[in-house]
């Protein structure tokens, strides 16, 4: 038999560590890098004194099959808990059910409030917003001027850090596919158990006890006990090519740099920092795509308080303006195994940019942000905060402005031609707007082309409408649909 080829796989999240447990399992060398000192990138799970939280809450929920085996042969079913589903928006005081509920808008909104919203939904209905090719454009055409202003405009420009209208509708798209005021209101009036064909409305979801990360730590322990390496505090400095593809990968460090001939190479890393590895350098042009590239950073303040001082909520949505806090986790709705004894951890999440003013600010100052925050919510009373902790994850997010789309299809052309044995995968490493399943997805098809030639267009998961919304029999990649990480759709989380 042929002898297998030999595949270095930049990053150890999972879209990384997928494609190693791909590869391994079918006797493929392979050696993992994470320039990290932890596996799972923005799904692993942080522990501090005890506590135990997320990057971002994630749902284990998938309509990919093969994704939903894989998650139960890293772990066993009693690792999984079956977990309720609950989030609300706060707006102005008030906390607004999602799946939005009719008697519980109407009571918040007031009927004056309410007939507006529903007038500036049939004044958009006639007279349409002339451009809908961003965000702000696209929504409103949705649900009204007046309800995008109250419940997305606010929150997705905290997201963001830019106007609404910089934003390519090609993201409200991907995130609120198949839902308007009049599908939202017939969802009210006309509940249905277990809505599994607009996914952000299931009502349970899946959850490993410990956190996520307890999924990615144990798969880098299959592969290495397949065979593989995982190797953290260590970057990917340079990817060599030669004749038309990709010959070896120079990484590094503390100790030094060592070259490593390669056959294949899986990328996870930030698509522009990979182009920034090539040597020979890739083209002028094809740098300058790597360049317009932006992604939004992120930190969490987790703050411990009373157990009864928090809420049922897995996660609220702050669409009150005058604060700067996104979103807030109650971790203890995920796992009791996250929490202690007659306390739970509330994670304060915050949209920023690497050096901005909340990036560098130090934890203690971003701890008594946070709890003033919360108090000034009302969602704790005062002198309720016990502690906190601070965790800053640098790129979390790639960012969707105009010009985008672009730079993303000028990149992978190059190499597709130059680098063929170059494979993208995963959000960052497509930038991409991929859900957990959805990266998963594209590492596995990787998997394929690497071992099988299978010629499987791993950049047209996550795009078919039909993939996101049915369930069909035709195969990997083709109408199977997963949400890997929590977004609601009035508004959806922006950075799932």
């Amino acid at each position: 038999m042929a002898t297998p080829p030999h595949t270095v796989v930049i990053g150890a999240g999972p879209a990384g560590l997928t494609a190693a447990y791909e590869l391994t399992r079918r006797n493929a060398p392979v050696e993992v890098f994470e320039a990290d000192d932890v596996v799972g990138g923005i799904s692993r799970t942080v522990e501090r004194d005890g506590w135990r939280f997320d990057i971002g809450g994630h749902r284990f929920f998938t309509k990919v099959p093969r994704v939903e085996e894989f998650w139960h042969e890293i772990l066993p079913d009693s690792d999984f808990l079956l977990r309720p589903r609950m989030s609300r928006i706060h707006y102005r005081g008030r906390l607004f059910d999602y799946p939005l509920r009719a008697g519980n808008a109407l009571g918040n909104l007031g009927v004056v409030e309410a007939v507006r919203c529903v007038g500036s939904y049939v004044w958009t209905r006639v007279r349409p917003p002339k451009d809908q090719s961003h965000f702000e454009g696209w929504v409103s055409a949705r649900f009204g001027t007046r309800l995008y202003r109250m419940f997305f405009k606010t929150y997705t420009e905290k997201v963001w850090g830019m106007p609404a209208t910089e934003l390519q509708a090609d993201w409200a798209a991907q995130r609120i596919r198949n839902l308007s005021l009049a599908g939202a209101v017939r969802n009210a009036l006309l509940p249905k158990r277990n809505q599994k064909d607009i996914t952000s409305l299931i009502e349970e979801f899946q959850y490993p006890k410990y956190g996520p990360g307890m999924m990615w730590e144990r798969c880098a322990e299959l592969v290495a006990k397949a065979g593989g390496t995982v190797t953290l505090n260590t970057w990917a400095r340079t990817v060599h090519r030669a004749d038309g593809r990709a010959v070896a990968v120079t990484v590094a460090d503390p100790e030094g740099q060592r070259r490593i001939e390669v056959d294949h190479v899986v990328s996870s890393m930030p698509i522009s920092e990979l182009v920034r590895t090539m040597d020979p350098p890739a083209p002028a042009h094809v740098r300058a795509a790597a360049d317009a590239l932006r992604h939004r950073d992120f930190l969490t303040v987790a703050l411990v308080v009373p157990a009864d001082a928090g809420f049922p909520d897995n996660w609220i949505y702050v669409h009150t303006p005058g604060v700067r806090v996104g979103r807030i986790q109650n971790f203890g709705s995920w796992s009791p195994y996250l929490v202690q004894d007659g306390a739970t951890c509330l994670g304060l999440e915050y949209f920023v940019n690497e050096g901005d003013d909340l990036w560098t600010s130090t934890d203690e100052d971003l701890v008594a942000l946070g709890t003033a925050e919360l108090e000034r919510l009302g969602l704790v009373p005062p002198g309720a905060v016990r502690t906190g902790y601070v965790v800053r994850m640098p790129k979390a997010y790639p960012v969707y402005d105009e010009g985008y789309e672009q730079a993303v299809d000028t990149i992978r052309q190059w190499l597709a031609e130059a680098v063929p044995n170059v494979h993208p995968v995963g959000r960052n490493g497509m930038h991409r707007y991929n859900n957990q399943d959805h990266s998963m997805l594209t590492a596995m098809l990787t998997a394929e082309n690497i071992l099988d030639d299978a010629g499987h267009d791993i950049w047209a998961v996550n795009v078919e409408e039909e993939y996101h919304e049915e369930k069909t029999t035709d195969g990997p990649g083709n109408g199977q649909h997963g949400t890997g990480r929590a977004a609601p759709v009035l508004p959806r989380r922006a950075v799932d």
